[in-house]
């Protein structure tokens, strides 16, 4: 997590993740989960049309007797095989008083197993040469190795050794919790901009503990984590049955089956907590909040608008609109505030700055973020932002409007589906195992957005993107030039 990371267009930020791709030689070295970059449409795109999709993403779903689901997606265009295990915890349950224990514990995965010492899980990958990383998100951590097609037997045995059990010590424990405290420091605390907005934003615009903690860390929370903690953490939530197990690439699938059945088939599942009440309440009132930052030496602004439900018709409904406003530089946002004031050299932002609009399971936030010149009045910033949703809730989303955004969802959805050699297939596969029971969810996202009607889009926009709905925050830039 040293460096930031991109993302489907809107994530540029530090993801919680466990660098150890190609060139990495330590745990302790932080790089970012490789996430689909946005393809952004030009003017010129053909508008939409209805014809019914004819690319499907081969899916293969069951589940063990011990609660692993498993999802099976061969591919055999490159000699290579991709193994994920998600596991269904990330950050925003962790133990109140525990902040940051999710990522903590995502870098304990990696200090040995029963028949993997430490540093040896990297090493037999890399070996191999393969490339392998980790992260932790809103709702799940993950762990994947993209390795040459022979190799499949190995991951998977290897992946299995570490779920039945890890070599939990005080001295490892001792070692990451001072790698990920240095991360805090360094990615945030010593950083112009640091944390702005992908951590702080949530803890302003929510309200519920789960949503609106601090989830990378504080230093006191991080040193408070004890043995037990940890042994305690991984016997709860590192089971079988909160888990998904996505193979892609390159295999035979009746093969995969019998060395999945054989390496994790009588992992011992787990009795799994009462799930965590995430719900936010409806914002019936604008927020807005200064944030002091003694290392920015200009202003920035953020702001941010609870997201409908997920998988609702006003959910894709929003993707749609996130096209429209913010993505490429054809984005209503980007040619008012860049192209037509110039109060910017850009605008970003997105759904799920963490990930992208598919992979959560809980309350999220569409959001988008600048740094602008201090002659630029704040307000002139948030009136740029009220009058271009004014345009569409007066003027309406034409069909030719909403046909333009689908072509650039569309776009921007497959193209993400081809990323780093199957992971980012294997991510949405994993993500719909998890929090749908029906990775099948892959093949049906264009046809949704389909769906969506120029009324649907005029309800969405009156109800999600009004003022009382939006928290603003400033970085005050207070660094001496």
């Amino acid at each position: 997590m040293s460096q930031k990371p991109t993302r489907l267009k809107s994530l540029r930020y530090p993801l919680l993740v466990l660098g150890l791709g190609v060139a990495l030689a330590s745990c302790s070295q932080k790089t970012t989960a490789p996430v689909a970059e946005t393809t952004p449409a030009t003017e010129t795109a053909e508008p939409a049309t209805p014809a019914t999709p004819t690319y499907k993403v081969p899916v293969d779903y069951y589940t063990l007797d011990n609660g692993l689901k498993v999802v099976l997606s061969p591919d055999k265009t490159s000699p290579i095989a991709t193994v994920a295990v998600y596991y269904n915890i990330g950050f925003r349950i962790e133990p109140k008083d525990r902040t940051g224990f999710a990522h903590l514990f995502e870098h304990m995965m990696f200090q040995g197993s029963e028949n993997l010492g430490k540093m040896e899980f990297i090493q037999l990958v890399q070996k191999n040469g393969g490339i392998l990383n980790g992260s932790t998100r809103f709702d799940f951590t993950n762990y994947f190795e993209i390795v040459p097609a022979h190799k499949l037997e190995t991951m998977l045995w290897a992946e299995a050794d570490r779920m039945k059990g890890l070599n939990i010590t005080q001295e490892n424990l001792t070692n990451q919790q001072g790698v990920v405290k240095n991360e805090v420091k360094v990615n945030v605390l010593n950083q112009p901009y640091g944390g702005f907005p992908w951590l702080d934003m949530p803890q302003y615009a929510n309200k519920n503990w789960y949503n609106a903690h601090n989830f990378y860390g504080d230093l006191k929370d991080l040193d408070a984590a004890t043995l037990e903690d940890v042994k305690s953490f991984f016997k709860t939530y590192y089971a079988p049955n909160n888990a998904a197990l996505v193979v892609v690439g390159d295999f035979e699938p009746e093969q995969a089956k019998t060395w999945i059945k054989q390496y994790f088939g009588n992992l011992p599942s787990a009795t799994l907590p009462p799930k965590a009440d995430l719900t936010e309440p409806r914002q019936e009132k604008e927020q807005r909040f200064t944030k002091d930052d003694k290392l920015a030496n200009k202003p920035a602004l953020a702001f941010a608008y609870h997201m409908p439900e997920r998988n609702s018709p006003e959910y894709y409904a929003m993707g749609l609109l996130d096209q429209i406003l913010l993505q490429g530089n054809d984005s209503r946002l980007y040619q008012a505030l860049v192209q037509d004031r110039g109060y910017t050299g850009s605008v970003e932002g997105g759904i799920n700055y963490l990930g992208n609009m598919f992979n959560y399971n809980g309350p999220m936030l569409w959001m988008g973020n600048l740094v602008y010149d201090k002659n630029v009045a704040t307000d002139s910033i948030v009136s740029v932002l009220d009058e271009e949703i004014q345009k569409l809730q007066q003027n309406g989303i034409t069909q030719e409007v909403l046909d333009l955004a689908i072509v650039k969802m569309r776009s921007s959805l497959y193209d993400q589906l081809s990323q780093m050699y199957g992971f980012s297939k294997a991510d949405l596969l994993a993500t719909f195992a998890l929090f749908d029971d029906n990775p099948g969810r892959i093949n049906e996202l264009e046809s949704e957005f389909r769906k969506v009607t120029p009324e649907v889009m005029q309800r969405t926009i009156q109800e999600y993107l009004r003022p009382t709905n939006r928290t603003v925050l400033v970085v005050n830039p207070q660094a001496k030039i």
